[in-house]
Order: C-alpha cells, then sequence, then structure tokens
C-alpha cells in the first residue's frame, strides 16, 4: 500500500472505540508517526509529546480525594454513572481520575481482576467489529496515536479474559463522556499513572 493510501486509512480509523488489545512493548509501526527510542523512559517521553492531547477541566483533573469506602487499599473502582475511576489508598483516601465510560448497551458492570498489563499495546479489533467494519486491518501496532493510548490493563473474572480492559486513548477530548465500546478510557498521563500504581491481580470494581 503506497503510503498517502495508508495514513488516510489510519486517519479513518482513529477515532474507533476498541478493546481487544495485545501487549506488544517494542511495537513502532505506521502509528508511531516519527522515530522514537524502542522502550523505557524515553520511549515514553517521546510518544507522550506525539499523542492527541486537550484541555483538562481542573474540576475533573486528577486529585487525591476523600473515598471512604469497605473495599481494601489497592482496588479499583469504576462508578459508571460518574465517569470517574477511583484507586483506593489507605486512611479513607483515593485517586480520583476521570474517564469515559461504555455508551448505552455497551457497558460492563462486575468484579473482575487485573490479569496483565500491556505499555504501548496493539489494537487487535474484536470479531465482532470486523464484522461490523470488514475494512478494517485485524491488527495495528501500537503508538502514540494509537486507539489504545499509552497502557492497557486487561481484566480477567477467574482467569477468563472478560474483553473489557481500562486503556488510554488517542481521542482525550471525550473524557468524561459514554462512547466505547464497553471498555474504560483515560488520558494517556492518567493511565500511565494508574498503571504503575496497579499489580496484577489487583481487584476491580466496575459499577
Amino acid at each position: 500500500m503506497r503510503a498517502p493510501a495508508l495514513l488516510l486509512l489510519i486517519g479513518t480509523l482513529l477515532p474507533l472505540g476498541a478493546c481487544n488489545t495485545q501487549t506488544n512493548p517494542g511495537a513502532t509501526g505506521p502509528l508511531a508517526a516519527a522515530p522514537a527510542p524502542l522502550s523505557g523512559p524515553e520511549r515514553d517521553k517521546a510518544w507522550m509529546k506525539l499523542a492527541p492531547s486537550a484541555p483538562i477541566d481542573p474540576k475533573i483533573a486528577r486529585a487525591t480525594v476523600d473515598y471512604p469506602t469497605r473495599e481494601a487499599p489497592g482496588t479499583v473502582i469504576v462508578v459508571t454513572k460518574e465517569r470517574r475511576l477511583y484507586y483506593v489508598l489507605p486512611d479513607g483516601k483515593a485517586v480520583r481520575y476521570p474517564v469515559a465510560v461504555g455508551h448505552a448497551g455497551m457497558a460492563w458492570a462486575g468484579t473482575a481482576e487485573v490479569d496483565r498489563k500491556g505499555e504501548w499495546p496493539d489494537w487487535n479489533p474484536p470479531p465482532e467489529m470486523l464484522a461490523r467494519r470488514p475494512d478494517l486491518p485485524k491488527r495495528l501496532e501500537g503508538g502514540p496515536t494509537s486507539p489504545i493510548g499509552a497502557r492497557a490493563l486487561y481484566l480477567a473474572e477467574g482467569k477468563k479474559d472478560t474483553l473489557f480492559r481500562i486503556h488510554g486513548t488517542n481521542e482525550p477530548e471525550k473524557i468524561g463522556q459514554a462512547v466505547s465500546s464497553g471498555c474504560i478510557r483515560m488520558r494517556n498521563d492518567d493511565v500511565v499513572d494508574l498503571y504503575d500504581r496497579v499489580p496484577i491481580g489487583a481487584k476491580v470494581v466496575v459499577r
């Protein structure tokens, strides 16, 4: 495929929501948009500069807040009606993040655990999406303009993949809305912060 045609295809894909992802820490691929280090903090620094950005209302920006709950510290709680995610801290506190949630008919609720995590993950549209959009590629490598963003946390119930994720986004202007295909989207800087806090096996409550 010639470069202009490839860029046009990518431009039509980026606004789409997606939740079926696969870890690929060293990916550079067509979405990388510019040369960058292959891994580590230097790649993060370079790609975060290239990723789409949008201003955030200070009223909903990430903050440490009072949050009394029976859930143990280290639990992730997503309150879909609020469009907020809470990472529970000791002493009745939590880190509160603004998120985008699933639109009507696509939201998921329940209790799961973080089964695995990925940095700059690939995008693999699920079969249902490919059936609706046969023009989509079966895979796009991760990068600064990827629909999956800088990080992904993969949710499982009893080791069974739920197909729902907490991940970054290339549409930060839609944070705070119900727009996704069911996954929880976060600003890239927020999902990196959460990723660094949350270990494999952490409890996730979505309600």
